[in-house]
């Protein structure tokens, strides 16, 4: 991802208002997080369209129609699931965007392969389906919250970009 640190913090909400774009959420270790980190932008009414907390394996498929082989083989800390999650909320809201997030919070529930702080994010747009895995480091919180803004940067480069694949 390119790294858009000279932007404001809110170019993906002037730009997503201004264009009329409209934007969903799927989140798992963000817990709606990233949801109110996106409702706290006066006037984004205007183009967000909700999102589905899916912390459930159950709400992942069922909901988000995330495949359960992905699930059981990958685990819901994965990119397939990441991704899946991401083309899902986009298709249940019918959105030209979506951002997902999957991770190990912590401060319990990490493994060698998927230690804590260990978070994939996903953006599905117009051009297709990408995804980056983070570890971050710090308390529960901290790692949600760079989770949330680490999600909103990938919009920001997705926006900038959005003429070319990902």
């Amino acid at each position: 991802m390119k790294n858009d640190d000279n932007l404001p913090t809110d170019f993906w909400s002037k730009n997503l208002i201004k264009s009329g774009q409209t934007l969903a959420c799927a989140e798992s270790c963000t817990g709606g997080g990233l949801s109110a980190r996106i409702t706290d932008i006066p006037g984004i009414s205007a183009v967000f369209q909700g999102g589905v907390i899916a912390y459930d394996n159950a709400v992942k498929s069922e909901v988000l129609q995330v495949p359960v082989e992905a699930l059981e083989q990958q685990g819901a800390v994965s990119q397939p699931v990441a991704e899946a999650m991401a083309l899902g909320v986009r298709a249940l809201l019918s959105t030209d965007f979506a951002l997902s997030t999957t991770g190990v919070a912590g401060p319990g529930g990490g493994s060698a392969d998927k230690p804590v702080g260990l978070v994939w994010m996903a953006i599905a747009g117009p051009q297709g389906v990408r995804s980056e895995k983070r570890l971050f480091s710090g308390n529960r919180e901290q790692i949600r919250a760079q989770a949330i803004e680490y999600s909103l940067q990938m919009l920001n480069t997705a926006l900038i970009q959005s003429d070319t694949e990902y």
